[in-house]
């Protein structure tokens, strides 16, 4: 849906139609995700909230392609994820998107500034861009001293500020984050939250977040409410 309510596929960066998973657990049926139906703009921070079993991490791998859904569908960048092979899956994942997880996801043998490399490495990016794009990121989250540091080395907020210097570094036109302040305390969180806000108004970038966290809630420009697998509600930063 737009700002106004109404369906508009040709500017939405995600949009999702009816999607519903549905688990079978012990004979129950488990409607992790139950028919929601929204849509996600470019060039905005978009929050999906809810509380803990509310569906909303089950949304997001359905968005990036990593779980099937039973019913509905997911499009990114207009493009329906169900048309789509597992090969077309993985190139799109590669080319298009970047992650930021609660847990940084860093590989602990490589230092700050080979973990940022990893993707573009899958790119098959040439050596000599690739160390331009690593050392960028990094200096954009102002680690370029710690780039040979490995991930034991460094606090969580600094690991969490290389996750971000990896999605950043593949230059993807959407970012999405899952609970990206959760293993943070709240002052380190609110800097990792103001990075993630420029990579919206500087860089440009789709930025999804799944949280449960207050201040996420309070900067996003658009929050959707998750409850029982179902989208509640959706809110829009007031503006002016």
């Amino acid at each position: 849906m737009t700002r106004n309510g109404s369906t508009d596929a040709a500017i939405a960066a995600i949009r999702t139609e009816n999607l519903t998973r549905i688990y079978h657990l012990e004979g129950e049926d488990i409607r992790a995700v139950n028919g929601v139906s929204l849509a996600i703009y470019p060039h905005q921070m978009t929050a999906i909230v809810g509380r803990s079993g509310s569906g909303k991490t089950t949304l997001l791998n359905l968005i990036a392609g990593l779980d099937d859904p039973t019913e509905g569908g997911v499009w990114i960048m207009g493009k329906a994820l169900r048309e789509m092979d597992e090969k077309a899956r993985l190139a799109l994942r590669r080319e298009q998107l970047g992650f930021i997880f609660q847990s940084f996801g860093l590989l602990p043998l490589l230092t700050a500034a080979e973990n940022v490399g990893v993707p573009l490495r899958m790119r098959g990016v040439p050596s000599r861009q690739r160390e331009a794009q690593v050392s960028e990121a990094l200096e954009w989250v102002g680690l370029t001293r710690r780039a040979r540091h490995r991930p034991y080395e460094l606090s969580g907020g600094e690991q969490q500020r290389v996750a971000i210097a990896r999605a950043l570094a593949a230059q993807p036109h959407i970012i999405l984050a899952d609970e990206p302040t959760g293993q943070l305390d709240s002052q380190t969180g609110r800097r990792i939250l103001d990075l993630l806000r420029r990579l919206v108004s500087e860089r440009g970038m789709t930025l999804a977040i799944v949280s449960h966290d207050p201040m996420v809630m309070a900067e996003a420009d658009v929050v959707h409410e998750m409850r029982d697998g179902k989208l509640i509600e959706t809110r829009h930063k007031a503006t002016g």
